[in-house]
């Protein structure tokens, strides 16, 4: 298939996120790249490994040795990660990588998230959001945005994605279809968002990049827009 590129207009006007709760940094790990979350616990890839928390304590409960600086997802069984140019699918009960497929960005690749048996991958400079196939890495389409694009989720058929460049960072709701800028949670000046994801309910998990922290974010209650 053909990808489709769509260009999006100016930003929404923006409204300042609520942080409801701080996580990490964990012992042993400074950086937080990916996050995904599997129904129960949040997953977090800090470089070497992948560390899962429990997001009502705050306790990390299990590690994989899985190489990963950048996005992160889950298609309900499988764990997905990008390892410098490329995504591994991994079995999240044991670690083991099951299958690889290349990354659009061949190593410029940011944010990850499964949705529509589709992978979608964030290119921070090129600012970009590639909707990919999950068994062979075609583009399948293409939106644009006017940021750097950072993490990337799905929730209730809303496509959200973060941004940071320098100080400024925050979160985004943009239309799947056109990729206009439908709405904007602004980070704290110094704040990034590194990966995202959607925890399904109420909350963004942001990852915070150097600050060893993944950042729980209230998501505004859906719209008709």
């Amino acid at each position: 298939m053909t990808s489709k590129t769509l260009r999006s207009p100016q930003p929404a006007q923006a409204r300042a996120a609520e942080i409801v709760r701080e996580y990490g940094p964990f012992p042993g790990f400074d950086k937080i790249h990916g996050v995904t979350h599997d129904g129960r616990h949040v997953w977090a890839a800090t470089g070497a490994k992948l560390v899962a928390f429990d997001p009502a304590s705050g306790e990390a409960v299990r590690t994989l040795d899985c190489a990963g600086d950048a996005g992160t997802a889950f298609d309900g069984t499988h764990l997905y990660q990008i390892a410098e140019s490329r995504i591994d699918k991994i079995d999240p009960a044991t670690g083991q990588v099951l299958a690889s497929i290349p990354a659009p960005g061949s190593g410029s690749d940011s944010g990850l998230t499964w949705a529509e048996g589709s992978l979608w991958v964030g290119q921070y400079r090129d600012r970009k959001i590639h909707q990919i196939d999950p068994a062979t890495g075609a583009i399948r389409r293409t939106i644009e945005s006017n940021r750097f694009v950072t993490g990337v989720t799905w929730v209730d058929g809303e496509l959200w994605h973060g941004t940071w460049e320098g100080d400024d960072s925050d979160i985004r709701r943009i239309d799947p279809q056109s990729g206009a800028v439908l709405e904007r949670l602004q980070m704290p000046s110094g704040t990034g968002v590194s990966g995202l994801e959607s925890d399904g309910a109420g909350l963004f998990y942001a990852g915070g990049g150097g600050s060893g922290k993944v950042r729980a974010v209230r998501r505004p209650r859906a719209t008709n827009t």
